[in-house]
């Protein structure tokens, strides 16, 4: 493997920092694979789309309901290819190019390990919603602690930000080359596992942002693009640290604002407030 590393990695420019290098092998792949690129941009359109159309209405804010099991893990699944399949394109474009004589289709077995690991963490948030529900019942209205747990899991996510666990994980998303050589597995089985455990370093750089989705309403299009959008930024702009500083900055004032102020929160849902519908999705109860 340390051949093709060599192979693979591109000079560092003049002066950057050892870790921002590791974006330039993965961009040079992307632009060496356009046809791949598209590819996994045209499947991220397809999945807004298809998003947009099921979630139409839903949007109840903080603590909307998630609906039956079976319907929310397609929704989630569809949503994670949305908001996820740009910023990785890169990795999946240097896979391919670490992987080009073992098949065409080793990059979207790959990607398909990515979001197995994404589906998972959403049945553990499913578990964790519907738990709470189970326990707490009322005191979750946003009435009661519902708002209170929306705006503290803002600034939670906010000072996740700012640790070294996330630094480590992001590292590994911003740098994927050496990821791929010190966890390289051959065949269709090591792409479903490559991309399985890319995905689990993902979900540590990002699960706090999906639980602010969930804090500003899981069904929600526009919170869906912002978060998507905080993603990309992280994993691709040079500036990591500015943009991750930035990140935890905005969460924390969306946080204060959700306790303090919430109606001065522009495209915020209140519960209650009658701009969210309830909507039969076959058997949602």
């Amino acid at each position: 493997m340390s051949a093709i590393a060599s192979r693979t990695a591109a000079p560092a420019p003049a002066g950057a920092a050892p870790r921002e290098a590791g974006l330039a092998p993965a961009l040079a792949a992307a632009r060496a694979r356009l046809g791949l690129v598209a590819l996994l941009f045209a499947l991220a359109a397809v999945a807004w789309w298809s998003t947009a159309d099921r979630m139409a209405g839903m949007d109840d804010g903080p603590g909307t309901e998630l609906g039956a099991l079976g319907w929310f893990l397609g929704v989630w699944l569809v949503m994670m290819a949305a908001m996820m399949l740009p910023s990785v394109s890169p990795t999946v474009a240097l896979y391919a190019h670490m992987a080009r004589r073992r098949g065409r289709l080793a990059p979207l077995v790959f990607t398909g390990g990515y979001l197995v690991t994404w589906t998972a963490a959403g049945l553990l948030a499913y578990g964790l919603f519907a738990g709470g529900r189970a326990l707490l019942g009322d005191d979750l209205t946003w009435d009661g602690a519902g708002r209170w747990l929306a705006g503290g899991t803002l600034v939670v996510a906010a000072a996740y930000e700012l640790t070294p666990l996330k630094d480590v994980c992001l590292a590994k998303c911003r740098s994927p080359l050496g990821f791929l050589v010190g966890s390289w597995r051959d065949g269709t089985a090591g792409a479903l596992s490559m991309g399985a455990r890319h995905g689990a370093w993902c979900v540590g750089c990002c699960w706090a942002l999906m639980a602010s989705l969930f804090a500003l309403g899981v069904m929600s299009l526009a919170w869906m693009a912002f978060v998507g959008a905080l993603i990309a930024l992280e994993k691709t702009l040079p500036w990591r640290r500015t943009v991750t500083y930035g990140t935890a900055a905005l969460l924390l004032a969306l946080g204060v604002a959700l306790l303090a102020a919430p109606d001065a929160i522009p495209g915020l849902t209140l519960p209650g407030d009658g701009m969210g519908t309830t909507m039969d999705m076959g058997g949602m109860g």
